[in-house]
């Protein structure tokens, strides 16, 4: 089935429509009732892994966003639900050179299809992400029509439509009930985390340290973070504007200095915000397995996972306050450090999913130096 990726300035890249259904062949209502759940709009954005599909369409972080992946080949290594970063799939459609339709991959488009996310293919994606590093992040829609001047039209009611969903996307994923896990360590600390998006793999590298940890809503009080009488904070990931997350800078502000804070992509965000500083939109965001770090705290250079839109700017930020991490690509700001205050921000993921392992060492050193230092100090 011909399907059309449109994005909002006007350009249409036309592509083949998976389908499950060989009914879509012949019966027109059957086509009609694919075309309304398989019709969707978002952000287009593009990611360069070349593995870890189930993860980025898991990924709270890509919510409301089309995911244009590099690689070919998608869907080749089959599925297992022990690779999902969260309860279910976020983002709003699935966009490659190519995806795997044998017997043993089939179970990753099936996986999409349950969910109501159209894969788009047999487009020229190496064209198509060029033009989104030149133009930037456009929002756009995956569309079935008979031509490009019918794509457009749907494209746009689709996008408008799309476009009226309230700015603070952190809070549409979040967690919105309290949640607690037992750590790995009996007689380790107990650590607050605020949920702008959690993946799942964060939660497990703090279970490996922590004795308890308790999950919170993005919009949670102070009051009632502070009556758990945490002995650490985790600001995590999370999809959107940092600018747009409601409350949360606010509330993490009195936690400076007084409990050790480890924030990772949105969580560094949201804490240079609550620090007083400022953040912008990239042209086109960092999104992939293979982006370069030079990382001053850990004394190494290494490679990372990264999924973000925006950074912060380094202009805004307290004097006090060291960038100890920049992105060897475009030399922007991939984490600071203040010892005195005792917090940590990582524009990255330290606990990749996908991706290399070598920053999950950034774990250890809030649990074992700022942590540990810490209970030191009030002793």
């Amino acid at each position: 089935m011909i399907g059309f990726l449109v994005l909002e300035s006007g350009e249409v890249f036309a592509g083949s429509l998976f389908s499950e259904s060989s009914e879509l062949r012949k019966d027109f209502f059957a086509v009609n009732d694919f075309e309304k759940k398989f019709s969707r709009a978002g952000e287009v954005v593009f990611n360069t892994s070349h593995f870890g599909y189930e993860e980025i369409a898991t990924d709270p972080s890509y919510f409301s966003q089309i995911v244009v992946i590099t690689a070919p080949q998608q869907g080749n290594y089959g599925v297992n639900r022990d690779f999902w970063e969260s309860r279910r799939i976020w983002i709003e459609g699935f966009v490659c050179l190519q995806t795997q339709y044998s017997e043993r991959e089939h179970g990753w488009i099936k996986r999409l299809h349950e969910s109501h996310v159209p894969i788009l293919t047999g487009l020229d994606t190496r064209m198509l992400t060029m033009h989104l590093r030149k133009q930037g992040t456009p929002w756009g829609a995956i569309v079935i029509a008979k031509d490009k001047e019918e794509a457009k039209i749907k494209a746009k009611v689709l996008i408008d439509e799309k476009k009226k969903i309230q700015k603070d996307w952190v809070f549409e994923v979040s967690r919105k009930e309290t949640e607690i896990q037992i750590g790995e360590i009996p007689f380790g600390p107990k650590v607050a985390v605020l949920d702008f998006g959690v993946k799942e793999n964060i939660l497990r590298q703090l279970k490996k340290y922590a004795s308890e940890i308790k999950i919170f809503n993005s919009r949670t009080s102070f009051d009632i973070i502070a009556s758990y009488k945490p002995e650490a904070l985790m600001l995590t990931n999370g999809p959107g504007d940092p600018a747009d997350v409601q409350q949360a800078a606010d509330v993490v502000k009195p936690f400076i200095g007084q409990i050790p804070i480890f924030g990772i992509c949105m969580g560094h965000q949201i804490l240079s915000l609550a620090l007083g500083a400022k953040t912008y939109k990239l042209k086109f965001g960092h999104r992939g397995s293979n982006h370069p770090i030079q990382d001053q705290l850990l004394k190494k250079i290494y490679v990372s996972s990264q999924n973000h839109g925006y950074a912060v700017d380094e202009k805004t930020l307290p004097e006090d306050v060291m960038v100890t991490q920049r992105n060897l690509n475009d030399h922007t700001v991939a984490g600071f450090f203040s010892q005195r205050r005792n917090f940590l921000g990582i524009q990255y993921h330290p606990e990749a999913c996908p991706g290399p392992h070598e920053a999950s060492e950034l774990f250890k050193y809030f649990f074992e130096e700022m942590i540990l230092n810490k209970k030191t100090e009030d002793r």
